[in-house]
């Protein structure tokens, strides 16, 4: 049996190089917390997640100061057992937020640090058929300072030019005028065959706002509206589900299958976008894809395509990839010593062992807010 010897978290925190806006908000920095999970045979598992634009030192804290203790001593094998374990001892600090955020990335760990062990990639110690890639989309299409519809047409174009038949921009921040020529201009880019995804980012308060958006949008095909209401605003995604034609999706700060299961029967989503950094990790990752398939619904996973490639790989229902083609935006990319390598919109599976990368520690002591503890 082999037991956890050593838990350490820190937290890192990288700016932008260039101030970048979401449908109602501006970020200029990124904190992501990160944790080691090494077992008494020295083989040693990494997890990661967004921290925020601020405050990612709460994550860290959790993981030293609440969820350490739980893992210390115990078999590093007992994924199941000790998710709950972890679980149970967070109940009275949150179910979802920073503390399911630690929980996420320490449970990432784990299956990291067992797969490496095993001496396998983690897709195929998760149950993957052997494949060399998953589909990918390009994600982008940020609001910044000067940027024209022109602008974004062109980036969009670069995608497709890059192999990429599905790819995904920022609505919501501009009056409708506004949004509708950077639509347009995306779909003249683009043409009418690839996939274009909108992203909201909880943009709108009340459902006429979102219906008059989305009559606009519709002439352009879109492939789904993404996050249209608050993440606590079930309701108003399921009422604009059953008013447009175009797919909502949703989920990529929710955690737990609890929440996931009340989009599902309610209706609220047609695609789910469950973050395993964000949900609880690999392990309530897993428990949701199953239980959407249950309900015929497809499971898009959110950000870090680093982990996610796995875990689409590994599960039926789990369609597509979302990609960051550079470091502007993800730049969690500068952190690590390996990038995916993608071919005709696919991402490449990698072949080494667990996640198939690790740390970079010059970067993480360039850009770190603490030390390892």
């Amino acid at each position: 049996m082999t037991r956890i010897s050593d838990v350490r978290a820190r937290t890192i925190s990288v700016p932008l190089d260039h101030p970048t806006s979401f449908s109602n908000r501006q970020v200029f920095k990124r904190d992501y917390a990160l944790v080691e999970v090494e077992g008494d045979d020295g083989v040693v598992g990494i997890g990661f997640c967004y921290g925020g634009n601020n405050a990612g030192l709460l994550v860290s804290q959790a993981v030293r100061e609440l969820l350490r203790p739980v893992l210390l001593g115990a078999d590093a094998h007992a994924t199941e057992g000790l998710w709950q374990a972890m679980y149970q001892e967070s109940l009275l600090h949150g179910r979802c937020g920073s503390v399911m955020r630690a929980i996420s990335i320490l449970d990432t760990a784990l299956w990291d640090r067992n797969a490496r062990a095993a001496g396998l990639p983690l897709y195929k110690y998760l149950g993957a058929s052997d494949s060399d890639s998953v589909p990918a989309y390009a994600s982008g299409g940020y609001y910044l300072d000067g940027k024209t519809p022109e602008m974004l047409g062109e980036e969009m174009a670069g995608y497709v030019a890059q192999g990429f038949k599905a790819v995904k921009l920022k609505v919501g921040r501009e009056d409708l005028a506004g949004e509708e020529a950077r639509l347009a201009a995306v779909r003249e880019a683009v043409g009418p065959h690839v996939a274009v995804m909108m992203d909201a980012n909880n943009a709108w308060r009340d459902l006429p706002s979102a219906l008059a958006f989305m009559r606009m949008a519709e002439a352009y095909s879109p492939f789904w509206i993404e996050e249209p209401f608050s993440p606590d605003d079930i309701d108003n995604h399921r009422r604009l589900a059953e008013r447009t034609p175009v797919p909502v999706a949703t989920g990529e700060i929710e955690a737990g299958r609890w929440r996931f299961k009340e989009l599902l029967d309610k209706e609220a989503a047609m695609i789910l976008q469950t973050d395993a950094a964000v949900c609880g990790g690999i392990t309530e990752f897993r428990r949701i894809t199953a239980t959407a398939a249950s309900y015929g619904v497809e499971v898009y996973p959110h950000w870090f395509h680093d982990l996610h490639v796995h875990l689409v790989a590994s599960a039926p229902n789990a369609r597509m990839v979302e990609f960051f083609a550079d470091d502007q935006v993800l730049n969690f990319r500068r952190l690590i010593d390996t990038q995916l390598q993608f071919s005709d919109g696919d991402l490449l599976l990698p072949s080494a062992p667990g996640l198939g990368f690790n740390f970079d520690s010059e970067a993480l002591e360039r850009y770190a807010s603490e030390p390892w503890s």
